[in-house]
Order: structure tokens, then sequence, then C-alpha cells
């Protein structure tokens, strides 16, 4: 490598080898020349072929040297080209690394900002979990004293009367039943819907067979299940024969009563799969509500005592009618009366203006001095209505 200010040769350059060649092969002819300039005197003649040839050779030394140069300059351009482009991959390289770090930038803050999104997202989402958790534990405590009020027989009663005074509150007037009414023979009903005669009071009790609907939920096998459907079968019939036995009484009640079941599932099971029971209800007049067919038949209870009342009522309303009839003929005659005032005045009304109609006239031809005989004016006549109207 050999260095010549800013331009570095490599040796391994056959261009850079023929100029050393050259530059040598010229130090030696110069060499040469030195040793033969001290015998030119003695040899001039015979020197001139010589010089001819060193002449020549000089040209040609000449004509490396330029060449020389000429690379020089061609090496010094490439490596200022050289020096440029590197120069140009440098600044393109450090936008490009600009560009590339600022899209990093923005594609970074751009996850952080949907990174803190998602999280808060995440966040709002496990406080609902959070408060689906804890209604989901309310509601469960809310299950367990629900099993705990109907494992026990006397608040499982106590649950079937509340829901059916909620529902009788709902659908008739507070003056048409008695809650825990007492019979004639003692015995207290949940319910007694003042209806009138026929078909008169109907009495209606809460009852719920939960032990034998749930042991028949439960029974697995065709001998258990059978088992479980007579237990079932029988509480319901139990329960029948019950209410007709106390709450039936002739002269005193109406000719059936209601039986309450406060829940759906086991309204739906007894009429799905044992309909005999509902048909021995039916015979004995023990009808079987559940609270939504409740609902109804008190509904159909409310129009019938509508209805009772309005008859009630019939006599009353009759003389109101006849009242109001006789206010609406003296109405019609006040109001004939007051037609007949209305009237005259009007008549006296119209007599005025044509008196005033007069009086301007004759007013009009005095202002314009006109003396002619003026008709003798006669005093008006003003009609009095009847002293009586």
């Amino acid at each position: 490598m050999i260095q010549f200010g800013d331009v570095s040769y490599s040796l391994s350059d056959s261009v850079v080898i023929a100029a050393l060649a050259a530059l040598g092969f010229a130090i030696l002819v110069l060499f040469l020349l030195l040793q033969a300039a001290r015998g030119a005197r003695r040899a001039a003649r015979l020197s001139e072929p010589l010089l001819q040839n060193v002449s020549h050779l000089a040209q040609r030394v000449q004509t490396l040297s330029d060449g020389q140069e000429r690379l020089a300059g061609g090496l010094h351009h490439v490596s200022e080209a050289q020096a440029n482009s590197q120069a140009a991959m440098l600044d393109l390289m450090e936008r490009r690394l600009a560009e590339v770090q600022e899209r990093m930038g923005e594609t970074l803050h751009g996850s952080a900002r949907r990174t803190a999104r998602s999280l808060g997202e995440l966040q709002e989402r496990l406080a609902a979990i959070d408060k689906a958790q804890d209604n989901i534990t309310k509601l469960s405590g809310d299950v367990l004293s629900l099993q705990d009020i109907l494992s026990n027989k006397q608040t499982r009663g106590a649950f079937g009367e509340i829901q059916l005074r909620e529902i009788v509150n709902k659908a008739l007037p507070s003056d048409s039943y008695t809650l825990q009414a007492t019979l004639s023979n003692g015995r207290r009903a949940d319910c007694l819907i003042h209806l009138p005669q026929p078909p008169g009071p109907i009495a209606v009790d809460a009852k719920f067979p939960l032990e034998g609907y749930e042991a028949l939920m439960r029974a697995e096998g065709k001998e258990m299940v059978a088992r479980a459907a007579q237990s079932f079968r029988l509480a319901v019939r139990k329960h029948i024969r019950d209410i007709a036995e106390r709450y039936i009484i002739e002269g005193e009640t109406a000719e059936g009563a209601l039986m309450f079941l406060p829940s759906e599932a086991v309204y739906a099971e007894l009429h799905a799969h044992f309909p005999e029971v509902v048909r021995e209800g039916f015979a004995a007049r023990v009808w079987i509500v559940s609270p939504t067919t409740c609902m109804a038949t008190l509904n159909t209870l409310r129009a019938v005592l509508k209805d009772a009342r309005m008859k009630e009522q019939a006599g009353a309303i009759r003389r109101e009618l006849a009242l109001l009839h006789a206010d609406v003929e003296r109405l019609g005659g006040r109001v004939a009366n007051l037609d007949r005032h209305f009237g005259q005045a009007a008549r006296d009304i119209e007599e005025i203006k044509i008196s005033a109609d007069k009086a301007g006239r004759r007013a009009h031809r005095l202002d314009q001095f006109d003396f002619e005989e003026i008709e003798e004016p006669r005093a008006p006549v003003l009609r009095l209505g009847d002293p009586a109207e």
C-alpha cells in the first residue's frame, strides 16, 4: 500500500505495478545517461542514434508519466465519488433510522394506549363480574334462606299464606275478602271471599305438598319413581279432602272451595302426570289453582262482585236518574224563560236603534239650517215585558 496525500494505491494493482516499473526504468535510463555523459564528447558522433533512442524513450516515459497523472486523477476522482457515495449512504441510513425510530415510537405509543384502554375495559369487566358475583352470593344466600323456610312445614305454610295474601290484595277490593276468617265450625280459612248469594262466600286455603314433589323429582328407577308418585298423590288427595270437609259448609259458604298451590312447578306436575287427582278435586268441588290461575280466577270473581254491587245499587241509581230527569226538565223551562227575555230585550234594542237613527237625522238637518216643516215628534212607546217575567 502506497499513500500519496489522501490517495492510497495498492501494490497489487496492475496499473500501479506498471507505473512503478516505468518509473524504475526511467531512473535506470537517467543513470545510464549520466554514465554516458562522461564519454559524450568522445562518442558524440557514435551516440547520436543512441540519443535518438533515448529521446524516444524519454517521450515514452513522459507519456507514461502523463498516463500516471491521469491515473492518479482518475483514482482521486473515484475516491471522491466513493466518499460522496459513502456520505450519501450514511445520510440516507440516518434518515431511514430516524423514520424507523419515529414509527416505532408511534407504534409503541399506540400500543401503550390500546393496552391502557384494554386494561381499563378489563378492569370494568372485572368490576362487573365482582358485582355479579356479589349478586350471585346474595342470591345463593336467599336461596338457602328459602330452602330453610320451605324445609319446615309451619314456615312453608306461612310462605303460601303470604303469597296468597299478596295476590288477593292486588286482585280484589279490600272490603270484598277476609284473611284468616273463622267459620262456624271453628275452622280458619286463609282467605274468605265475600261473594253474593248465590254462590255465597268461597274459601281459599293454601297447601304446599313440597316433600312429596321433591321426593318425586329426586327419584331414580322405576320402583322409586312409583313410590314417590304414590306418596305425592296421597298428599294431594289428603289436602283436597281436608279442604272439602273444613271449608265447604252448606248454607254458610259456597258449594266449592279453592286450594292454592304456591308453586307453578308443582301445579304443572300435578296436571301433567296426575290428571285423576285433579278430577277427584273437581268431584269434591275443590278447584286447584296456582299463582297464575289464581289471579285469573280472582279477576273473574271481581267481575262477579262488581255486577252484584251494581244490582244492589240499581234502585238508588233509578232514583238518582229520576231526580236527574226532573232537574233537566226544570232546566229546560228556565232556559225557555231566559230565551223569551232575550227575545223581548232584542226587540226593545231594535226599537231604540230606530229612535236613535231618527234623532240623528233630525240633528243633521238642524246642523244644515234646514228649517222646513218638521214633523211633530211622537214620544216613543216602549213596550214593557210581562211583570211576571
